[in-house]
């Protein structure tokens, strides 16, 4: 199947970018006019505002809100302090950063045989769960009898990483001691500006190429990306950026689209970043903040250093000046496969005639068709992202294990898939269909992971809970597109519900009844959608009728076209001649009374005492021989429980609140 680069931009409003594979669309990006990403910008910033209690800065940059700077994302190079103090500060995180990269290197070079481990045990629980099959094949339940647990932990994972040289640095001083407002730094964004929250910003810099990422002030030379996992590989990389002699203070991470690339690439690669850089410096020194110093560059840049691969067998652009751009980026980073960028001169529209529109209209959808027959319903929340896979009209195995397993395994991959073109972010919670056997709970996760790992963000994912549910948390690259091109819906506020005809009138009929048991009122004039008022007119006319009663005034009723159910507005002219009512508090808000009780009911609750006295007494002595060789306890009242003695006669009196009520 062919793998085809697609970019549109024949309008200027919008840019939008596909990777298509095999006539599917496997990866989506797309950035409008005014609403540019800032991830990746650099900024000449000052800062605002030091806030002790939360221990960072807000900063202004140029952005449309102020940027938020953690203390941990502060270099050491900006800390107010004597330059003795601070020399010493630096080489001491150089150290600790030196230190880091070999435990790293250490982590992935064993990380092979954690995986391996891990397959040997899962075939290893799998010819167990074949075994019990063959005994019980009705048996849902683990070893030893016990239920199967949520989530068992996973195996060959890395112990949890030690605490980072810049979290351990900044513990031992407090931002109000060594930062300072107005002060200048030079800021990254790492964290779009997102509702009311501004943007995430740090000071450790990195700059992204095609094969390498350099890290201006950030001492970490020879880094390897974790995601090259081959021991040669690392090796042999981690050679090639020695021979590169990066100054010291920088540092330099060969990105996974680095590992089979030769010397001569990744030098070139590093050039460009260090020429950057300078000119980086060149620019800060002659700005004032807030300035933009670098931006990351467009989505026609990004896209051409982070998708355009050996892989891609064509590019086709829409649009001179993006061809231009995309053109001249391929030669750059990719001489050898620049052929391969042509422009689209043909009279349909590019991702018409590549048949990606329709797919692409479909993102827009909560629900997502499976081939299988089974479909999935995407909800996106403040919380999390819901995606609850059902079977649907998939009926083509021969039991309902087989159909929810095939439907999982398809649901998998088209999540994994829709996560990457609706760029689904933060917590995301898959609900599966039930499977009774643990294997194929495992064969759902492989799937899973798989699939994830083309995905271009970070992401960490759980193993599927005794509720079918799994957990996954995935890294924000960008603004959704739901959020960024489509608005609330001004009917339902965003809700996705509004209220039905019915519930709308009795709700204005209570409003109405509320607004006339305060008196003192001359009429009362309503306004409602014409739907509302007729319902009200021919259904809840006795309940109007009846209200007007009460209050001695007619009330009249307005519909309007304006107004949508649930909406309405109560006009209420006061009568001079009449004062308003006044209103005792709700019962729930006024101190509890004790209840009257007449002296017949005294009497019986006197019997009652009497009779579980003598009941009392009779289940003692039934107990006496039993209890005779133990010693026994006197219990002593305390307090006498809502009765105050006096020479042992009850006063009748109670206490509430501090005060005597009798």
């Amino acid at each position: 199947m062919s793998k085809l680069m697609l970019i549109d931009a024949a309008h200027p409003e919008e840019t939008r970018v596909a990777i298509v594979n095999g006539g599917q669309v496997d990866d989506f990006d797309f950035e409008t006019t005014g609403n540019e990403q800032l991830r990746g910008n650099i900024y000449l910033a000052k800062i605002t505002r030091v806030e002790p209690s939360l221990q960072a800065a807000f900063v202004e940059y140029g952005g449309n809100r102020h940027g938020f700077l953690a203390f941990s994302e502060i270099h050491p190079d900006y800390y107010q302090l004597p330059a003795e103090d601070r020399e010493a500060l630096l080489k001491e995180a150089a150290e600790e950063a030196a230190a880091a990269i070999e435990d790293e290197d250490d982590d992935v070079e064993g990380e092979g045989d954690d995986d391996a481990r891990a397959n040997a045990d899962d075939e290893s629980d799998e010819d167990d769960d074949n075994g019990a099959d063959d005994e019980d094949e009705d048996d849902s339940e683990g070893e030893d009898g016990e239920p199967r647990p949520a989530a068992k932990p996973a195996r060959g994972r890395r112990p949890a990483r030690k605490e980072s040289p810049r979290s351990s640095i900044s513990k031992r001083y407090k931002i109000q001691e060594v930062i300072r407002r107005r002060q200048v730094l030079l800021v990254q964004v790492v964290k779009e500006e997102r509702g009311n929250k501004g943007a995430a910003l740090t000071t450790f810099l990195s700059l992204a190429g095609r094969y390498s990422v350099l890290m201006p002030n950030t001492p970490r030379g020879g880094g390897i990306s974790r995601k090259i996992v081959n021991g040669a590989d690392r090796k042999r990389l981690k050679s090639i950026v020695a021979e590169l002699d990066v100054p010291d203070g920088m540092g330099l991470i060969v990105r996974t689209a680095g590992a089979k690339r030769t010397k001569a690439e990744i030098r070139r690669d590093y050039d460009y970043l260090s020429k950057l850089w300078e000119t980086i410096v060149e620019k800060t020194l002659t700005s004032e903040a807030p300035m933009l110093i670098n931006a990351e560059g467009g989505l026609v840049h990004r896209a051409m250093r982070d998708m355009f691969d050996k892989e891609v067998e064509e590019v086709w652009v829409q649009g001179e000046e993006a061809y231009r751009e995309a053109k001249d980026l391929a030669k750059l980073i990719m001489p050898s496969q620049a052929k391969k960028v042509q422009q689209w001169k043909e009279d349909d529209p590019l991702f018409v005639a590549e048949a990606v529109e329709g797919q692409l209209d479909s993102i827009y959808s909560p629900t997502v068709q499976l081939k299988s027959g089974g479909y999935l319903v995407i909800n996106q929340t403040e919380a999390l992202v819901a995606i609850d896979v059902n079977s649907g009209k998939s009926t083509k195995e021969r039991n309902i294990e087989q159909t929810a397993v095939r439907t999982n395994l398809e649901a998998a991959e088209e999540a994994c898939r829709q996560m990457r073109l609706r760029d689904l972010a933060g917590l995301v919670v898959i609900d599966f269909i039930d499977m009774d056997e643990n294997k194929n709970n495992r064969a759902v996760e492989k799937r899973l992971k798989e699939c994830l790992k083309v995905d271009r963000a970070r992401v960490q994912h759980g193993r599927i809970s005794q509720f079918g549910l799994m957990e996954i948390s995935r890294q924000r690259r960008r603004q959704g597109v739901l959020q960024a091109t489509s608005d609330p819906c001004e009917v339902c506020n965003g809700t996705g519900r509004r209220r039905s005809i019915p519930s709308a009138a009795l709700q204005l009929i209570r409003a109405i009844e509320a607004r006339a048991s305060t008196g003192g009122l001359k009429s009362i004039s309503v306004k409602a959608p014409t739907d509302v008022a007729l319902y009200i007119l021919n259904n809840k006319r006795e309940a109007l009728v009846e209200t007007e009663r009460m209050a001695g005034f007619a009330v009249s009723i307005h519909s309007s076209e304006d107004l949508l159910p649930g909406d309405f507005t109560i006009e209420a002219e006061r009568d001079p001649n009449s004062k308003p009512k006044k209103k005792s508090p709700p019962r729930s808000l006024s101190k509890p009374s004790k209840p009257a009780i007449s002296d017949e009911d005294d009497e019986d609750i006197e019997d009652e005492d009497e009779d579980a006295v003598a009941d009392t007494d009779d289940e003692v002595e039934a107990r006496s021989d039993d209890t005779a060789d133990k010693p026994r306890k006197r219990r002593r009242r305390r307090g006498g429980r809502g009765r105050n003695r006096e020479g042992g006669r009850e006063t009748g009196l109670e206490v509430i609140d501090g005060e005597t009520a009798p």
